[in-house]
């Protein structure tokens, strides 16, 4: 076990390019991490990586042997996670980054029947906006849409979030309904602030029949959250452009109207991102098959579809 620990600990060096990193997601300290390393180098009598207070790069030894093991090991973690996924025993702390809207509607209702079935896994659920290093950081998982997909990372789709026009019907009462995206400069909205540039988002809407336009209404109000902006437009705000997820419980609710019910603009896949399958923990491999499996059964990839024949 002691020599599967040097492997683990020279392998995730290797993927993450530091000893913190890899200390993060083998829950050590970084001087545990490089020790590990050390007397692997030892008992092979090979430097595996050049150290720099900056960089840690695979020497070409390194590089043979690493592409030597990868697969073994990955074979050997698998079967012993399969053999504890058995006996019923993933555990450990499971470190989850989610947004703040989305993980609180779509997520957390569904912890509870997970620790149930999982009572050895403790979720660590952090709520952000701003997209993680979710290797950097040691990440398990990470669930949301618009996360770049870089090497090392997995990403399994469980839906399609679209843009769409909506707006109070109180807000509208009185007003003339918008027939082109274009039209939407004519009345106040709340618009949202992109959290990683700063600027104010806009958007091009299609019909699916060629037709596209610009979707941009007069700032009345600037919030960097779409479950804020879907509450400010439920009070009468002003318009707002709001992914699916955000928009559509209170399209059903009557809450919010659809305007351009034949527009939106796609906003990307849903999916749950988590470190690439080599040595993937029972706790990430459990938490990522029980939540796929929850979405597909709630029917929810086809709830955020934006059907051009539906309103709502």
């Amino acid at each position: 076990m002691e020599a599967l620990n040097h492997l683990q600990s020279f392998v995730l060096s290797a993927e993450s390019g530091s000893f913190s990193a890899a200390a993060r997601r083998l829950g050590l300290t970084p001087a545990a991490v490089s020790k590990n390393v050390a007397r692997l180098e030892g008992n092979l009598g090979l430097r595996l990586f050049q150290r720099s207070t900056r960089k840690l790069t695979l020497t070409e030894g390194g590089e043979r042997f690493l592409q030597q093991v990868g697969g073994a090991l990955e074979t050997l973690q698998n079967a012993m996670t399969d053999v504890a996924g058995e006996r019923g025993q993933p555990s450990g702390i499971l470190k989850i980054s989610m947004a703040p809207a989305f993980g609180r509607r779509y997520v957390l209702p569904l912890l509870g029947r997970f620790i149930e079935r999982y009572p050895g896994v403790v979720p660590d659920c952090h709520f952000d906006n701003r997209h993680v290093d979710l290797i950097g950081q040691g990440f398990d998982v990470a669930i949301g849409g618009g996360i770049e997909l870089t090497p090392g990372m997995v990403a399994r789709q469980f839906g399609h979030a679209y843009i769409v026009a909506t707006a109070s019907p109180a807000f509208m009462q009185g007003r003339v309904m918008p027939q082109h995206p274009s039209e939407l400069a004519q009345f106040d909205g709340v618009v949202r602030r992109s959290a990683g540039s700063g600027r104010l988002r806009s958007w091009i809407l299609r019909d699916g029949q060629g037709g596209e336009g610009v979707a941009e209404c007069r700032p009345r109000a600037i919030l960097d959250d779409p479950e804020a902006m879907a509450q400010a437009a439920i009070d009468g705000l002003g318009v707002a452009l709001l992914p699916t997820p955000h928009a559509q419980p209170h399209l059903r609710s009557g809450a919010l109207i659809r305007l351009l019910p034949g527009w939106c603009a796609d906003s990307g896949p849903l999916s749950i991102y988590y470190p690439s399958k080599k040595l993937l923990p029972a706790k990430t491999r459990v938490f990522v098959d029980f939540l796929l499996a929850q979405f597909e059964e709630s029917g929810f990839a086809a709830q955020m579809q934006a059907d051009s024949r539906r309103s709502d």
